[in-house]
Formats: C-alpha cells, sequence, structure tokens
C-alpha cells in the first residue's frame, strides 16, 4: 500500500509539472490586459477578461488561417492514413524484392531533421514554380509522416493473425472484403494513434509554412501567432490568447479519442 500511494504520489507530481504551463497559459490569456506582464504571479485570473482573445481574433484574418490550418491538417490526415495503411499491410503481408531495404529507409528518413532539407526542398519548389500552394504544403507533411505511419501501422498489423483474413476469405469474402471487414476494425486503435501525430505534425508546423508559403492568403495558424510580434513590440496578451485559440482544437480532439490512442499505444507493443 505504501509502495503504491508512493507511486500514485509521484504520478501526481509528473502530472502537476505538466498541466501547469497549459494551466498558467490559460490562465494568463483571460487577465485584463494591463496585468499580463505584473511582476507578482497573479494564479487565478480575477476580474476574468475576454479582451485578450477580442484583440487577438481582431488583428489579423483569423477565419483564413484557421481555414488554411484546417485544410491542411486534414489533407495530410487522410492521405497519410490510406497510403500509410496500404502500405504497412503489403509490408506485413507480403514478401517482394527490397522489402527489407524499404524498412530500413523507413527508419533513416525519420531520423534527417527537417531543417536540414528545408533549404533543398525550397530551391526544388521554386525550380518547378510550385512555391505558394498548399497542396505543395501538404506533400511537405507527408514527407515526414508517411514514413512514420507505415512504420507504426506495420507493428499493428503484424499483431492481427492473417489466420482471420483467411477464414473470412474461406466464408466467401474476397481479399480486400477481408481487409475491410476483419482488418480494418482491429486496426482502429493504431490508426487513431498514428493519426493524432499526422494532425500534430501538420497543425503545429511553422516552419515550413513560413518559407513554401510566401502569400499571407495562404498561412496557416503557426505564422498567425508570429503576427503579435512587431517592430513596436510584442503583444503578450493577444500573442498567449492566440495561443490558447490554437491549442484548443488538438485538446479537444485528443479528449475525444484518448481511449483508443491509450488502447493504441499499448496495443501496438505487444504481438498476437
Amino acid at each position: 500500500m505504501r509502495r503504491r500511494a508512493g507511486y500514485n504520489a509521484i504520478a501526481m507530481v509528473c502530472c502537476a509539472v505538466l498541466i501547469f504551463p497549459v494551466y498558467w497559459m490559460v490562465a494568463t490569456a483571460f487577465k485584463q490586459p494591463g496585468r499580463v506582464m505584473e511582476s507578482r504571479p497573479r494564479f487565478f485570473p480575477w476580474p476574468i477578461s475576454l479582451g485578450n482573445f477580442r484583440h487577438a481574433l481582431s488583428t489579423a484574418d483569423f477565419g483564413g488561417y484557421a481555414t488554411n490550418s484546417v485544410l491542411i491538417a486534414l489533407s495530410t490526415v487522410v492521405i497519410s492514413m490510406v497510403v500509410g495503411l496500404s502500405a504497412s499491410i503489403a509490408l506485413s503481408r507480403f514478401r517482394f524484392p527490397g522489402r527489407r531495404a524499404f524498412q530500413v529507409l523507413l527508419v533513416l528518413v525519420q531520423m534527417v531533421p527537417g531543417a536540414a532539407i528545408l533549404i533543398p526542398m525550397y530551391l526544388m519548389f521554386r525550380s518547378l514554380g510550385l512555391l505558394d500552394l498548399p497542396p505543395v504544403l501538404v506533400l511537405t507533411h507527408l514527407t515526414f509522416v508517411l514514413p512514420f505511419t507505415i512504420w507504426t501501422m506495420r507493428a499493428f498489423v503484424d499483431a492481427v493473425p492473417p489466420d482471420l483474413e483467411q477464414a473470412a476469405m474461406v466464408d466467401g469474402c474476397g481479399r480486400l472484403g477481408a481487409y475491410v471487414r476483419i482488418l480494418l476494425p482491429l486496426l482502429a486503435p493504431g490508426a487513431v494513434s498514428t493519426a493524432i501525430f499526422a494532425f500534430i505534425h501538420a497543425w503545429d508546423d511553422y516552419l515550413f509554412a513560413y518559407v513554401l508559403m510566401t502569400s499571407q492568403q495562404h498561412y496557416t495558424l503557426p505564422v498567425w501567432l508570429v503576427s503579435f510580434q512587431t517592430q513596436e513590440g510584442v503583444d503578450y496578451g493577444a500573442m498567449i490568447a492566440a495561443s490558447t485559440v490554437f491549442s484548443l482544437p488538438v485538446l479537444v480532439f485528443f479528449l475525444l479519442v484518448q481511449r483508443k490512442l491509450v488502447a493504441g499505444m499499448t496495443g501496438g507493443a505487444v504481438k498476437g
């Protein structure tokens, strides 16, 4: 009992340390604009004010930036899941020349930092006349998301016994029908966990969105956050309120799928 109580206390302390920055951001966003930079910390924003939010949402084209972010993030998730799931099934269920080399290549691609290929990708897209196109930004995100999706989903596919698909095909299902009716429902937890990674990667990207998109009408929300830093100074209240708004979709999405996410993280580590 004492050991369990000790573990629970350590877990609570770790959770408090992780949650406190998020709480401080939200609490600061609800402070009155003149009290954001006070030297004396106020842990509870009283009286509550929405002035920072009103200023943040009225300083720039928030709706356009939000639309761009949602479209780019969802496009990245959908394409990565369709292509990644198909490739993971092929790697797990079929044997073909170059299979091992392809798996090694997936690991090597994930080791390359994004900043290292930013300039080569910019020069390539500029020579092709493809700068300032949202589909190019989606393609750039897929460069980093697809290797992780394929590698992760392959572990989930390996955990599903092939006998289930063979039994479905014996009962009259084709190969595609066995995949859709048998394999895909079993892969739902893993698909959710990898989809969250793809969504967060595309949603949080600032570097590629700022470099590859040259017009403001194609900017995303991370670039919008930088607009609060001007030559006259930094509007910290509006920036923190904008950061709160920016983090809200990811938080809501995570709360909706947290059960499947935990099942996916634990299920992928066990091979059945």
